[in-house]
């Protein structure tokens, strides 16, 4: 197998998206393919659309590590929850039932995870120091942990309880779309979170990734933190970069 190329394959609830990576750019080597997730995420129905995706992605090249993530706490290759697709996920041994259907070995890991180790690699991460926190900020709260580069696995920080509440349930994009919240009113409460996260974990540097990261102008000046706090590099392409770099670590 080429260890400067592999394949990485990004699972959400609304599309699968896969591509060729040069794991020495972090550039894409072929397009990006995205396919609708089936509705209602059902195991069989989002492998069997994986192995569609892999098969337009993979066309014409050689034997490439795969790597593949989702949206849940991976344990063992089992996976421990489930958001934005089926219950039938939770407790499942999906790295095993990917790999008999793709007829290939994986690597598997957690959506967060796989941004947080592509910034590590490729992005806003890359060379730093210390404790390095990124947050996806969408319709949950994601994180990803980094110590000197090294990726902690399966933080759920989102869930974090502050004020009697699961937090990401206030200060996640979609809190502020669903309230309709200004700015102002949306980094208040950024602030309580990230001021908590300070608190807990004393971070070299903050990430801040997600689709709403594009508007970071908008709301990242309005934090007072002791703690450095940045745009991600990569959104889109994150958890493809991660899942084929990740891939390449851990092959045998």
């Amino acid at each position: 197998m080429s260890s400067t190329t592999a394949i990485g394959i990004d699972i959400g609830g609304t599309g699968i998206k896969g591509a060729v990576v040069d794991l020495s750019t972090g550039a894409l080597l072929s397009d990006r393919i995205k396919l609708p997730t089936p509705k209602g995420g059902r195991p069989q129905d989002i492998i069997d659309t994986t192995i569609q995706l892999l098969a337009q992605v993979a066309s014409g090249t050689d034997d490439l590590a795969v790597g593949i993530c989702f949206p849940a706490v991976i344990k063992h290759g089992h996976t421990m929850s489930a958001a934005n697709v089926s219950d039938k996920w939770i407790g499942l041994a999906a790295e095993a039932l990917f790999e008999k259907a793709l007829k290939l070995p994986i690597h598997f890991v957690n959506d967060a995870d796989a941004a947080g180790y592509a910034e590590s690699q490729f992005g806003a991460a890359k060379d730093v120091p210390g404790v390095v926190l990124l947050t996806t900020l969408g319709t949950g709260i994601g994180t990803a942990l980094l110590n000197d580069g090294v990726l902690v696995p399966n933080t759920e920080f989102g869930h974090l309880e502050i004020d009697g509440k699961d937090y990401e349930t206030r200060a996640a994009y979609s809190a502020k779309e669903r309230e309709d919240l200004s700015w102002d009113k949306w980094a208040s409460r950024l602030q309580k979170y990230y001021s908590t996260l300070e608190q807990l974990f004393s971070p070299d540097l903050f990430i801040v990734g997600g689709g709403v990261s594009k508007h970071h102008e908008d709301f990242l000046p309005l934090l007072s933190l002791k703690t450095r706090i940045i745009p991600a590099v990569h959104r889109n392409n994150a958890g493809i970069l991660g899942a084929a770099a990740l891939a390449v670590k851990f092959q045998a």
